[in-house]
């Protein structure tokens, strides 16, 4: 990670570091940081960070201070800022982007989570998985989730939290579709399954990699974003109604949709005349939602 990548203060609606109340100043420590002795630099940083996520102080969508300003603000070097930030990016808790200017720098994507989830993201992050694969399997285990959310009425207090951080209209398409992949995880949590959170969030970086890659192949971006935040609103409605079926179907569109529209393949290339064979199982000509075996027999045993 270079300098100039977090060095840059966005200026957005959602720029902590300009905020003025010291106590919610994330380069503030909440408490007192273990002794020079006992803990390494840069795990003072990480600490610290996880302390801000953990309190609610920040939250998905919010952007780190630059580099700079958490080197000083923590007392340490900008060195150790950066090792921090590179494992808080392993773990899935922020992502970066090279540049400058207001969309550059580290955004919060997540809350920290079990560590069971860690461990399975760190087992298949280095793994390419085929996007056909990721899709079906997206199907499978999303449209499962959405069921028991929905015959459980379970709380998804967080889901909300992500949809109303995708609302803000400063996010670039990169930053929306990292929110985007935080919210599907964020069901998956609600159930409580921490064998199927783990999943997916082993899932997390293949999901985020075809989504990003073939948002440049979307030719109308806000038209894109604005049917993706609808969907969102129409699952969370579904499953606060307590309707199984239409949250299934609801999350099998949508995750359908977005493939059927951007036609990315495993090497990056953009269909424009896809084949049966480029389309997930329920796309094939003549099929149904209804018809697809996630929906067709949604156990979660």
């Amino acid at each position: 990670m270079d300098d100039a990548l977090l060095d840059a203060e966005p200026a957005s609606a959602g720029n902590i570091a300009a905020r003025s109340d010291t106590a919610t100043d994330p380069t503030t420590p909440v408490a007192p940081p273990p002794p020079a002795a006992t803990a390494k630099a840069w795990e003072t940083v990480l600490a610290h960070i996880e302390a801000q996520l953990a309190a609610g102080i920040l939250s998905p969508g919010d952007r780190l201070p630059g580099e700079r300003a958490l080197a000083t603000g923590l007392g340490v070097g900008r060195s150790s800022v950066r090792e921090a930030l590179r494992v808080l990016e392993v773990l899935g808790l922020i992502r970066t982007q090279t540049g400058s200017g207001p969309s550059s720098g580290a955004i919060i994507v997540a809350r920290p989570s079990g560590g069971m989830s860690i461990l399975m993201r760190l087992q298949v992050a280095a793994q390419g998985f085929a996007v056909a694969d990721v899709v079906k399997t997206r199907l499978v285990l999303e449209t499962a989730v959405a069921r028991e959310l929905a015959e459980t009425r379970a709380h998804t207090a967080a889901a909300r939290e992500l949809l109303d951080a995708m609302g803000r209209g400063t996010l670039t398409d990169t930053e929306f579709l990292l929110l985007d992949a935080q919210f599907h995880l964020s069901l998956a949590e609600a159930t409580g399954n921490d064998v199927l959170t783990a999943t997916m969030a082993g899932l997390r970086s293949a999901i985020e990699a075809y989504v990003i890659d073939a948002s440049a192949h979307v030719p109308d971006w806000p038209r894109t974003m604005r049917r993706l935040q609808q969907e969102h609103r129409d699952i969370l409605a579904a499953i606060d109604a307590g309707r199984p079926g239409e949250a299934a179907e609801r999350v099998a569109a949508h995750i359908s949709g977005y493939y059927a529209e951007t036609r990315i393949t495993d090497a990056g290339h953009h269909h424009t005349s896809p084949t049966t064979s480029d389309r997930p199982p329920e796309m094939a000509p003549h099929s149904t939602l209804a018809s697809h075996p996630a929906l067709a027999h949604p156990t979660t045993t």
